[in-house]
């Protein structure tokens, strides 16, 4: 179960003015602005549930993703991931959760794909038996059988994001963390995830939580939402919640950003 209870998180940001004579001036005398990424933020996931954490940009999502992977300490409230402090018990954290970040990648660029998966398998200690079953299962079910061998930078963008979605699930997680895993992918790609991550959950239990701009996305894979804006939860519940009449997913969040002023 993943528990978050009135999380705050601020950061603070330095600003200033373009040309030579500011970036002089800042060298003695800076001004700060605090952005506060998180205000008050309370929710409960359990386990199995499959989750789209939506908002506009600068709401909160990646934030929020960092504090339950353990990257980020929140400035005050409490979080538990599956009886967990995530950013106190860090190792024995990462060990049963799988992060993957649309935007950064955990494969070595110049080697072929599977001698990242190899060292995965050393970083998490997985048994050998463990490793084989679950590279055969993921290499089925994600087709990577011709990718396997190629280095990481001859790969298309939706090649990779399979293979690094494979990466994030060798070590059998209990809870997968998906940050815009389809950004930038093609129709064809974005159906494979879709359909991988249902599996998942369906074959393994697998605890999601998705966060994209993709609507589609969220309609093809949650059963529940979770809307922040400007740091705060604003809505929690189903698709069926917000829809109204004829109007389609994209139509339907665009009109519930309009009403909450984000």
């Amino acid at each position: 179960m993943i528990t978050m209870e009135n999380v705050c998180k601020s950061y603070r940001v330095a600003k200033r003015n373009a040309g030579f004579g500011e970036a002089w001036k800042s060298l003695f005398r800076r001004e700060y602005e605090v952005i506060h990424a998180l205000q008050d933020v309370s929710f409960t996931i359990s386990d199995g549930e499959m989750v789209g954490y939506i908002g506009p940009n600068g709401a909160g999502k990646s934030s929020t993703i960092k504090i339950l992977s353990g990257i980020l300490t929140p400035d005050s409230g409490t979080v538990l991931v599956d009886g967990r402090v995530p950013y106190r018990d860090r190792i024995a954290h990462v060990s049963r959760i799988g992060v993957v970040f649309g935007q950064r990648s955990q494969l070595w660029w110049d080697v072929p794909v599977t001698d990242s998966f190899e060292l995965l398998k050393d970083i998490y200690s997985i048994p050998e038996a463990t490793y084989r079953e679950n590279v055969e299962e993921l290499t089925e079910l994600l087709d990577l059988k011709e990718l396997l061998r190629s280095p990481a930078r001859t790969l298309s963008l939706g090649q990779r994001m399979r293979c690094e979605i494979a990466a994030s699930l060798l070590h059998s997680p209990k809870i997968l963390f998906l940050d815009e895993p389809t950004i930038g992918l093609d129709a064809v790609s974005k159906l494979a995830v879709r359909d991988f991550i249902r599996k998942q959950n369906e074959l393994h239990g697998t605890t999601v939580i998705l966060t994209t701009h993709d609507m589609q996305d969220i309609e093809a894979i949650s059963r529940r939402i979770i809307l922040i804006g400007k740091g705060r939860i604003l809505l929690d519940g189903t698709l069926d919640d917000i829809k109204k009449g004829d109007h389609n997913i994209d139509e339907t969040i665009a009109e519930l950003y309009r009403s909450y002023e984000i």
